[in-house]
């Protein structure tokens, strides 16, 4: 989108307000006095078919008597008259609109259809349209606020501002509040409702061109353009803004599957966070959260490594922290007598170097222990953030230990993220010792916990690197099919491109299967083929460990009855006739084609149980094979895969090929909807993997 329509609406000139009222806590009255409130010095329109005037402004009757070329108006009006309003408002070239109204398209099929006629005009005329069922905006740079929410006047005076875009008018305004009472500044809040013919993606694309807005915090239910969105995040990170999201809606059901465990596995959120965090953007799962990330990351600088050194002063505090880091993944690189000798110089003798290191009390007899502790973890290049925790008590103890803390910040040059947390929430800590410490760009936590969830959410992206390009694979093949595409057809399009399968064949009768078994030799399983058979173990469609001819021909029997059982009236293409793999542990390598969000790849425990146990992570296209082995090694069933309790080592660089090779076929592929390995069998090193099952689902456009 144009971002001119979006400057038009955000930083107007002129101002239309349709439905302007003289009565108080009318939604025309709310914003006529944010407009007076905030010192808005632009054109003013007033319309009202009933009203000559205004607390002495001038109404016009209809919107039809509007000066042309107005650059926003906002619609205070019932849902009724939405329609015909922006009709109006586009013969008289507004350049945006603002709709307050609800009942579109969550409202049922005809707001549904009054909704995609506001997106029809808007097109047309190249008019920007925010909302429907939406807040409006503040914009505190300029000082304009074409929303019903009672405004204050914020400037932001000097300092850099945090930008929110949201779905909800109403988390917006929770936001902001959380925000004001920590003394931040709001450049923007702009509440984006049912995006008729706007979204969030295009109040992210202009914002990052926005001088005074280094973060800007998000809270959206569905991205209507996620391609975009991470082509924006891309340029986020070219110019240096943060983009913090909350996303509602992790608990909920994943999209119905069609035929595979990884459909199944790799849910839209899951599949969404991937995305969006390999691009840059920092994730939480909770309103504090956001917040608490917003406030650092607006106060400071991210961090240039994941490690984060802990400071406290309680032996059993730093227990508890132990335990909090490993939940939220935080790492903290170990410190010791032997690897951090400016630490062990910098504390006394009787306070073992650890990290979390505990100070004990003696900062309230020597202050001066907090400026060499931080001088030589500042110094150290394992460290990336620094979490300074401390027992505040009263304002005497404050007294005591604030000015040799403020003083040692003041020393450092080049300092990580710091960050100062109270243990004992409620301490009464003199206001002017927090203010010190936010004009030194720290900020300051009431509780450890909460700092250190914030800072692990932005620690998690300090090493992640820019995924590569995906390298296509050229298929040989011709084109396949819409629909579940059989497990010996899916192994005959991927056997070419270097993924191993057993050695088989398809065959129709018992006779064809003694032959083929003459070939390959014993042991062997039968396996029923049909594109309506996704789940073949399930139907009695899988014989396994066939060891001569009389158990193959027992076997062959078996197989055809238990389906004649489960499913009578199913159709077979044949049996596959399959060497028994040896055992190993057993993997699931799939992934998905997302409509929204392209390719990706899913790895971790497999089998029958795979859904069961849901042991997996997401691996996306382009990712490292070093990105890869980290992706794995955050699985629960990880140690397995390094040797386990006299184990082998498996091949585990054999794997990652496996998933890489895959991705690359999926991105290469977008009409493969799903595909699925499962089991994939993992050997020790140096003797690979092999796929004993495949199975893929093909989806083409229609045109």
């Amino acid at each position: 989108m144009d971002c001119k329509g979006i400057e038009r609406l955000l930083r107007p000139r002129s101002v239309a307000i349709v439905g302007a009222s003289a009565t108080p806590g009318a939604l025309g009255a709310s914003v006529l006095a944010n407009l007076q409130r905030l010192g808005f010095g632009g054109d003013i329109h007033l319309i009202n078919p009933n009203r000559a005037e205004i607390n002495g402004r001038p109404c016009l009757k209809r919107i039809e008597d509007l000066p042309p070329g107005v650059d926003a108006a906002v619609l205070a009006i019932p849902r009724a008259g939405v329609l015909e309003a922006v009709t109006g408002l586009a013969r008289r070239e507004v350049g945006a609109a603002v709709i307050f109204s609800a009942g579109f398209a969550e409202g049922g099929e005809a707001g549904r259809a009054e909704q995609r006629e506001i997106t029809a005009i808007a097109a047309t005329h190249g008019m920007l349209i925010e909302g429907p069922n939406c807040l409006g905006f503040v914009n505190h740079v300029d000082g304009v606020a074409l929303t019903f929410v009672e405004t204050s006047p914020a400037p932001l005076a000097g300092r850099p501002g945090i930008a929110i875009v949201s779905q909800s008018g109403a988390m917006a305004c929770v936001l902001g509040t959380m925000l004001d009472s920590r003394k931040l500044g709001v450049s923007y809040s702009i509440s984006t409702g049912n995006e008729a013919a706007s979204g969030v993606e295009d109040f992210i694309e202009y914002l990052l061109g926005e001088s005074q807005t280094p973060v800007i915090g998000l809270i959206v239910e569905q991205f209507r353009r996620p391609r975009h969105l991470l082509s924006l995040a891309q340029r986020a990170r070219e110019v240096s803004k943060r983009l913090v999201l909350l996303h509602p809606g992790r608990s909920s059901a994943a999209r119905e599957s069609a035929a595979t465990h990884t459909g199944a596995l790799a849910g839209d959120y899951a599949l969404m966070r991937a995305k969006v965090e390999a691009e840059g953007i920092v994730t939480v799962e909770t309103l504090e959260e956001l917040s608490d990330v917003l406030e650092i990351a607006v106060r400071t600088r991210a961090p240039s490594l994941p490690g984060a050194a802990i400071v406290a002063e309680s032996g059993a505090f730093k227990a508890l922290t132990l335990d909090l880091c490993e939940q939220v993944d935080l790492s903290l690189p170990k410190l010791e007598d032997a690897n951090a000798p400016a630490l062990r110089a910098a504390i006394p003798a009787f306070v073992p170097v650890s990290n979390p290191l505990d100070l004990t009390a003696q900062g309230l007899v020597d202050p001066d222990l907090y400026r060499r502790t931080l001088l030589a973890l500042v110094a150290d290049a394992r460290v990336g953030a620094i979490l300074l925790g401390v027992i505040q008590t009263d304002p005497a103890t404050c007294e005591r230990k604030f000015p040799a803390i403020l003083q040692a910040l003041r020393e450092l040059q080049s300092a990580p993220l710091i960050v100062l947390a109270g243990l004992d929430e409620g301490a009464a800590v003199p206001a002017q010792y927090i203010e010190a410490l936010h004009a030194l760009g720290v900020p300051y936590f009431p509780s450890p916990e909460r700092a250190i969830r914030a800072i692990a959410r932005l620690s998690a992206g300090a090493t992640r690197t820019p995924l590569g390009a995906s390298i296509p694979v050229v298929l040989a093949d011709s084109p396949l099919p819409s629909g579940v595409i059989p497990e010996y057809r899916t192994k005959d399009f991927l056997r070419p491109l270097g993924i191993p399968f057993p050695a088989g064949r398809l065959v129709r009768t018992l006779e064809e299967a003694i032959e083929t078994v003459e070939t390959l030799g014993y042991p062997v399983a039968l396996k029923a083929q049909s594109a309506a058979l996704s789940h073949k173990s399930d139907a009695g469609g899988v014989v396994l460990g066939l060891l001569d001819r009389d158990a193959l021909a027992s076997g062959w029997r078996k197989l055809h009855a238990d389906l004649a059982r489960h499913q009578p009236n199913l159709s077979i293409d044949g049996v596959l006739v399959e060497v028994m793999a040896r055992p190993g542990l057993e993997l699931i390598v799939g992934g998905r084609n997302d409509p929204d969000w392209g390719a990706v790849v899913l790895a971790g425990l497999g089998g029958v149980q795979a859904e069961l146990w849901k042991d997996a992570r997401l691996v996306l296209p382009g990712q490292s094979k070093a990105s890869i082995l980290a992706t794995l090694n955050q699985l629960k069933c990880a140690p397995l895969l390094h040797g386990y309790r006299g184990s082998p080592p498996l091949d585990v660089p054999a794997l990652i090929d496996l998933i890489a090779c895959l991705g690359q076929v999926l991105d290469s592929n977008p009409s493969i909807r799903e595909l699925d390995l499962n089991p994939v069998i993992a050997y020790p090193a140096g003797q690979g993997v092999m796929a004993l099952d495949a199975l893929m689902v093909i989806q083409r456009p229609e045109f």
